[in-house]
């Protein structure tokens, strides 16, 4: 959507996404965002060029140039407990394998980012291709998250996916999936009593978060930052384009072998990483389910009944 400097709308997919969480704070932000938008327009010197759409799902995001004339991004995101450290991400990364972060008001959730190619993400790739290519920059992630780090831990952050497994788990019944919810938790508390190592992870690393970029073939975004082992954050990328999956001749088949050639490409433990693709997975679909998007969660649920 093309907008004059100062003048923009929220596009459709925040609004809904930011309305549909129930949440009162969330929803006070949601009817401030034009205004603090503009006023950080004005603070950072910015001239808006256009609102990205469709966008995030909790975040404005503004093409803009600098005053120098220099292009970038302004992101304003909706501050929850997985996005509140991904300025501090961005800055432990400083653009390796990143997104580069340019300026900062995390106490606002205002970011202002280089500019990549957002019409470009890396799903516009073969699958293959594409795989390829995230799981060689996911290895640039990876790296020592430093003393007195500000990120949760693996640990925490699936303390909360129980949680939520738990309270959801009556939905379950609906497609028959109790004994994925219970196998799940357990393979969790399992993963979790013997957590290997100690990385700074993406935490939401897919095809649709990896975007083209001038300085590099391709640049992560969006992370949702957290500090554990390689294969919790792998798994997410492993059930990534599921409906490809589907609708290939022994989708069961294809499914482990996708898990066994991104554990060796970068040489993490099959069987952890199924233990959480099947986590996140199992949780993902519940959480579709609760949201009345029944064709996701069958499709996520599905998947995990593969692994």
């Amino acid at each position: 959507m093309s907008a004059a400097p100062g003048q923009f709308s929220i596009p459709d997919r925040l609004r809904e996404s930011v309305l549909s969480r129930g949440d009162e704070h969330a929803a006070a932000w949601l009817a401030r965002l034009p205004a603090r938008f503009s006023e950080q327009l004005t603070r950072w010197e910015l001239t808006l060029e256009r609102v990205f759409e469709p966008g995030g799902r909790l975040s404005l995001i503004g093409y803009v140039r600098r005053d120098d004339g220099a292009p970038a991004v302004l992101k304003a995101g909706l501050i929850t407990p997985e996005t509140a450290q991904e300025h501090a991400a961005l800055t432990h990364w400083a653009g390796r394998g990143a997104v580069l972060l340019l300026a900062a008001e995390p106490d606002d959730g205002m970011l202002l980012l280089e500019r990549l190619h957002g019409d470009i993400p890396l799903r516009s790739l073969a699958e293959a291709k594409a795989m390829l290519e995230a799981a060689g920059l996911l290895q640039r992630l990876w790296t020592a998250p430093g003393e007195g780090h500000p990120f949760d831990s693996v640990a925490e952050r699936v303390g909360g996916l129980g949680a939520e497994l738990r309270r959801r788990r009556p939905l379950a019944e609906r497609v028959e999936a109790q004994a994925l919810v219970d196998e799940a938790l357990e393979t969790a508390a399992g993963l979790l009593a013997s957590e290997p190592e100690q990385y700074l992870l993406h935490g939401d690393f897919h095809h649709g978060n990896v975007m083209a970029a001038d300085r590099a073939p391709w640049l992560a975004i969006d992370p949702r930052p957290l500090v554990g082992e390689r294969a919790y954050d792998l798994a997410w990328l492993a059930q990534d384009r599921k409906d490809t999956l589907a609708g290939s001749p022994g989708p069961r088949g294809a499914a482990r072998r996708r898990l066994h050639l991104l554990a060796d490409a970068v040489d993490v433990d099959h069987d952890r990483l199924r233990g959480w693709t099947l986590l996140r997975t199992v949780a993902a679909g519940l959480a579709h389910l609760e949201a009345g998007d029944t064709q996701e969660a069958e499709l996520a649920l599905e998947f995990a009944g593969w692994l």
